[in-house]
């Protein structure tokens, strides 16, 4: 019984630990295709929005989400969807893509917004800390008041009776 004290906040942890990896590393792929100098005329080939949520007393959440091509400067056609975008693009217009050069191109349509980027990174990365220090402290706080006692509480003896303190 005491393992779902353990394994519960360790899995909580390690899928937080993966999700602020997930955050660093398009951090730093949004953030590398705007320091490259490289850009792109590119066109919106598809505009839809996604709904999820709403069970219950949960809000209903909504994203846009856009289907871009563009033509990299050695000739290669791009495709590349993007979540969160302008709501005023619409199929058909004409955006500036910025993108990395090499054999995995990360492209992105968003303008450059350094501050905002890092700003909700930073957040993001705060909040899956706090997850991740409320996870350890609640495994080290269970293993330091069930840990001496429990033995003693939650065991049985040779006779197959249980131990009464």
């Amino acid at each position: 019984m005491d393992v779902v004290f353990y394994v519960a906040p360790g899995l909580i942890m390690a899928v937080a630990i993966f999700m602020a990896y997930r955050v660093v590393r398009r951090w730093l792929q949004i953030r590398g295709a705007w320091n490259s100098g490289l850009t792109a005329e590119g066109r919106c080939l598809r505009a839809y929005a996604t709904v999820g949520g709403g069970h219950g007393d949960s809000a209903v959440r909504t994203a846009l989400h856009h289907v871009y091509e563009f033509i990299t400067h050695d000739g290669r056609v791009i495709r590349f969807e993007e979540e969160g975008g302008p709501g005023t693009i619409v199929e058909g217009d004409y955006v500036t893509v910025y993108y990395t050069d090499g054999r995995q191109v990360v492209a992105t349509a968003q303008a450059p917004s350094r501050v905002r980027q890092a700003m909700t990174a930073v957040g993001m990365l705060a909040f899956l800390g706090v997850v991740v220090v409320f996870c350890a402290g609640f495994a080290a706080a269970y293993s330091q008041i069930i840990g001496p006692y429990g033995d003693l509480v939650f065991s049985v003896d040779d006779s197959g009776t249980s131990v009464v303190p």
